[in-house]
């Protein structure tokens, strides 16, 4: 196998015709660079999508009441009912796979005139009343201080923690904002933390940063909104589909408020964990199709290879007669026919995917760091298993591209070859 006169015949015959050579090389070098380029494109596009999710909950499912559309138990269609306190407690003791609950209130919002004020500085800000359990569903990056905890719940504190553009609008740079009071519709609150999200691709009613959070009870009572809850974020416990909660969570939740049982439109929700599997679903397909493409036009290049085996092999027809006349056994050519058309693949497949991997590591290199939500592309890159894989692709097509050529050579008698024309 490393016969130095070999690789040196090898060599030789390759090189007799370099234009042919390098034309015949360059489809591989073509097909498995062309595949690189694409399964980075890929897993940057996946990247630029699953990074805008950041740490959400993706077990997660949203409910809100919309109005009725079906008559039930005397009252008529089009009623407008609202979610209240004891909804959480029903939730959190009748449905056993449920996790987190996160019941919200909100209010105000960019579209609104300017609610919040401090000093001479104000803004028209998204105002949400949340409990703790909003932070597990949504992570947040807490700049200073804390978010929401149980006691701000239970005591109703008038606290708040801001989005990081709030506080850019609100107060001078380098102030320290906790301890400090802001006027929200007329009434004051003191500032106890500052957020960035984590995510940017999930919202919810408008920019995270431009947004503030209180206690859920404080905003109940500060703001006049009774015991009404405007919707429920909740998450499924490990080893329980979300889908579960949902299903159960609607039934209850309609049995409660008099809701026909059949009125799919009056409880709006949101199935987080199922959209997110279709987008998984969504990329393995991307992923697929990227890989038949692909193998596709790497095995346009080793047809080709083939084929010019082929013609090698009909060019040397007398000099193959001679080796077999002078003792060589067809088994050695073979071998040399076959290590001529592996070493043409592997080294036309190796300089393509090379390229293809630093061509994927310059956009990478290049590429603006993320901001904001509108970032579909992120880090391109390929696996170093998917490159073992594509090698290994290449010796093997090597090896299928000269087993015809090489069969050919050797089906001819050595007298017959000798007096080939």
């Amino acid at each position: 196998m490393f016969d130095r006169d070999r690789w040196q015949e090898i060599w030789s015959s390759l090189a007799k015709n370099k234009l042919r050579t390098t034309l015949t090389a360059f489809g591989v070098f073509w097909g498995i660079f062309m595949l690189m380029v694409m399964l980075g494109s890929g897993s940057g596009l996946k990247n630029g999508v699953t990074n805008g999710m950041g740490d959400f909950a993706t077990n997660s499912v949203f409910m809100w009441t919309r109005p009725t559309t079906i008559p039930y138990k005397g009252l008529p269609r089009n009623r407008r009912y609202f979610y209240n306190n004891d909804d959480i407690k029903a939730l959190k003791e009748n449905i056993a796979e449920l996790d987190l609950l996160a019941p919200r209130l909100e209010g105000g919002g960019r579209n609104s005139s300017n609610n919040v004020v401090r000093n001479d500085k104000s803004g028209a800000f998204n105002i949400y009343g949340d409990y703790p359990e909003w932070n597990l569903i949504d992570p947040t990056n807490i700049l200073k201080g804390r978010f929401i905890n149980k006691t701000d719940i239970d005591q109703k504190r008038k606290v708040v923690v801001i989005g990081k553009r709030v506080y850019e609008i609100l107060f001078a740079k380098d102030e320290d904002p906790l301890g400090k009071y802001i006027r929200i519709n007329g009434i004051y609150f003191q500032v106890v933390g500052v957020f960035t999200p984590k995510n940017s691709n999930m919202n919810f009613g408008g920019d995270k940063e431009e947004s503030i959070h209180m206690p859920f009870s404080t905003m109940q009572q500060a703001f006049n909104y009774g015991n009404i809850v405007a919707w429920f974020a909740m998450t499924s416990k490990p080893g329980f589909e979300v889908s579960v909660v949902e299903e159960k969570a609607m039934k209850l939740l309609r049995e409660r408020h008099k809701v026909a049982p059949e009125d799919d439109r009056a409880v709006g929700h949101f199935n987080l964990a199922k959209e997110f599997k279709q987008m998984t679903g969504l990329f393995a397909g991307i992923n697929a199709l990227i890989w038949i493409v692909g193998t596709g036009t790497l095995l346009a290049g080793v047809i080709g290879i083939s084929n010019i085996m082929l013609v090698i092999v009909k060019e040397r027809t007398k000099e193959i007669g001679i080796m077999r006349a002078i003792g060589a056994t067809p088994s050695k050519i073979i071998a040399q026919i076959i290590s001529e058309s592996v070493l043409l693949t592997t080294t036309a497949g190796y300089v393509g995917m090379v390229v293809g991997v630093l061509l994927i590591e310059l956009i990478d290199r290049n590429l603006p760091p993320p901001s904001g939500r509108d970032t579909m592309f992120l880090h391109p890159n390929i696996d170093f298993q998917v490159a073992l894989t594509a090698l290994g692709i290449l010796v093997v097509s090597g090896i299928v591209a000269g087993l015809i050529p090489a069969r050919k050579a050797v089906s001819m008698k050595p007298i017959d070859a000798l007096r080939y024309e």
